[in-house]
C-alpha cells in the first residue's frame, strides 16, 4: 500500500530517509519517539503515522505536554471524577480514555513534569490509567507516540527526564530533518504555501527571483517549516511586485548569509548587455576554487531549469539541452532532487 502523506511536501534524500522507516514502523504497534528541531513538522509526521497505521478508522488524539500547566496536565492526560478537585463539577475522560483502540500523541513530551512520567510509564507497561480522584483501574488499547525538540538523553543524564521511561518510548527513533538540510525542499515548499498564501488573497501567484531562491537555500532556517511558512505569507501580502526580489527579504535573511541588506531605494549594478564572462574574482568572491565555482554555476542553472519548467523534469532537461536521465543523476547527486515528476 502506498504511503499517504498529505501535508508532507518534499522529496529530498533526507526526507526519503524518514520515509522508508515510517513505511515499516506504521503497520506495527510499537511505540515511536518523534525527535526535531521546532517547527520541523513532528506532528504531520505523526499523523501519517496513525493513516498509515492498521488504527486508521480510530482516533486519532494530540496533546501538546509544554502547552498544558502541570497542576492540569495529569486530568487532561487520565480524566477526572467528580469531586476530584474544585471546579470538578462532572466526571470527564481524559485523553488516553478518547484515544482508546487508535493512537495518543504526547508532544513536547520532554516538558512534561517527573512526576507524572511515572503515570506515563504505568499507562505504556500495564495498558491501564487510573482517573485523577478514582479508585477504579481502567484498561485502555492505545499506541503511544511521543516527540520531542529536546535531546532527551541529555535530559536523562541531567536528571530531568526517567530513564525507564525515555527506553519505553524509545522503541523506534525517529528524526526529522532541519529545513537547511532538506535542499530543494526548501522552494517545492516557498512554492506550495506562496501560491495558496496568494490564491487566498485573490492576488496573482508571486514567483521568487533567481537571486531570491538562492538566498532561501543559504538561509539556515531557524524555525523551519514553521517559520517558511509564516514568511511566505508575509511576502504574499507586502509584496509590491509580481516578483519577490532580495530587496523584498528581510534584514535577518541578509545577516544570516553574511551580507549586507539591499534597500530598493538604492542604485543596483546593471549587468553589461549580452553575456559576461565570469572573473577570477567572481570565482573568489562566491567559492574560492574553480571546482566548487563551477559546480555552484552548474547548480544554479539546474535550478533555474527546475523553476522555468515549473518542477516538470522532462522540460527541464530539454531547457538545458540534456537528456532527463542525466538532469535526474545531476539533481541526486547535489541533492537536489524534489519529488516533482
Amino acid at each position: 500500500m502506498a504511503l499517504k502523506l498529505d501535508g508532507i511536501i518534499g522529496g529530498s534524500p533526507a526526507l526519503a530517509e524518514v520515509f522508508k522507516v515510517l513505511e515499516k514502523v506504521a503497520p506495527t504497534e510499537s511505540t515511536v519517539l518523534v525527535s526535531g528541531e521546532s517547527g520541523t513538522g513532528k506532528e504531520l509526521l505523526v499523523r501519517a503515522l496513525h493513516r498509515n497505521s492498521d488504527r486508521r478508522d480510530k482516533p486519532f488524539v494530540p496533546i501538546n505536554c509544554g502547552a498544558i500547566p502541570k497542576e492540569l496536565l495529569e486530568s487532561e492526560l487520565f480524566g477526572h471524577e467528580k469531586g476530584a478537585f474544585t471546579h470538578a463539577v462532572r466526571s470527564r475522560p481524559g485523553r488516553f480514555e478518547l484515544a482508546d483502540g487508535g493512537t495518543i500523541f504526547l508532544d513536547e513530551i520532554g516538558e512534561m513534569d517527573l512526576s507524572l512520567q511515572v503515570k506515563i510509564l504505568r499507562a505504556l507497561q500495564e495498558k491501564e490509567i487510573e482517573r485523577v480522584g478514582g479508585t477504579q483501574v481502567k484498561s485502555v488499547d492505545v499506541r503511544v507516540v511521543a516527540a520531542t525538540n529536546r535531546d532527551l538523553e541529555e535530559e536523562v543524564a541531567a536528571g530531568r527526564f526517567r530513564e525507564d521511561l525515555f527506553y519505553r518510548l524509545n522503541v523506534i527513533p525517529m528524526h526529522l530533518p532541519p529545513l537547511r538540510e532538506r535542499g530543494a525542499d526548501i522552494l517545492e515548499l516557498a512554492r506550495h504555501f506562496l501560491g495558496g498564501f496568494c490564491r487566498d488573497k485573490g492576488r496573482k501567484r508571486l514567483k521568487l527571483t533567481q537571486d531570491a531562491r538562492e538566498m532561501f537555500l543559504t538561509y539556515t532556517w531557524p524555525g523551519n517549516v514553521r517559520e517558511l511558512e509564516n514568511f511566505m505569507e508575509r511576502l504574499s501580502i507586502l509584496c509590491d511586485g509580481e516578483e519577490v526580489l532580495p530587496e523584498d527579504l528581510p534584514d535577518k535573511m541578509w545577516q544570516d548569509i553574511g551580507e549586507k541588506p539591499r534597500r530598493k531605494e538604492e542604485e543596483v549594478m546593471v549587468r553589461p548587455a549580452g553575456f559576461a564572462w565570469p572573473t577570477l574574482s567572481d570565482m573568489n568572491d562566491k567559492a574560492g576554487d574553480l571546482k566548487a565555482f563551477l559546480e555552484s554555476v552548474e547548480d544554479r542553472l539546474l535550478l533555474e531549469a527546475l523553476d522555468e519548467a515549473e518542477g516538470v523534469k522532462n522540460r527541464a532537461a530539454e531547457l538545458l539541452g540534456i537528456k532527463r536521465t542525466t538532469l535526474i543523476e545531476k539533481l541526486k547527486k547535489r541533492k537536489l532532487l524534489d519529488n516533482k515528476q
